[in-house]
């Protein structure tokens, strides 16, 4: 059984379970966020952590927010952990009145699927801003 909990970045021990899963699911191929800006998730087995995502505002789109991170320890995955992370960030994009959630994706068709069954669409922003063969997607919150 899984279950899903926003937590408080700010918090000296969330953030290092934070960056614990960062490293664990990204392996030094993307630079640590700041976990102290934005919103955060982290899914749970039982007691142990094995799953985060997070949110923050974004800087490259008008009232929305920005799918900065989502990791599942490898272990964890096919239990819809990415799926269910992403609900609850929409929920709280919701709750902050923002009209949309941005993210990206390169190379990671796993993730890309993830968002097309979470009704994400495909987009090409005004100015990207990541590589040449990212994939930018979007979703209107209503």
């Amino acid at each position: 059984m899984y279950r899903i909990r926003e937590v408080d970045g700010h918090d000296d021990e969330v953030a290092d379970t934070l960056a614990d899963l960062h490293r664990l699911t990204f392996f030094n191929g993307a630079s640590l966020p700041e976990f102290d800006w934005g919103y955060w998730w982290l899914a749970f087995h039982e007691t142990i952590p094995v799953a985060f995502a997070g949110v923050v505002p974004s800087t490259r789109a008008f009232n929305a927010g920005y799918f900065c991170r989502v990791g599942v320890l490898r272990k964890h995955c096919g239990h819809t952990l990415q799926l269910r992370l992403m609900r609850a960030l929409e929920r709280r994009a919701r709750r902050n009145g923002w009209s949309s959630i941005v993210s990206d994706t390169t190379d990671n068709l796993v993730s890309a699927n993830n968002f097309i069954r979470a009704g994400y669409r495909l987009y090409q922003p005004h100015y990207p801003w990541a590589w040449p063969n990212t994939l930018y997607w979007r979703k209107s919150i209503k």
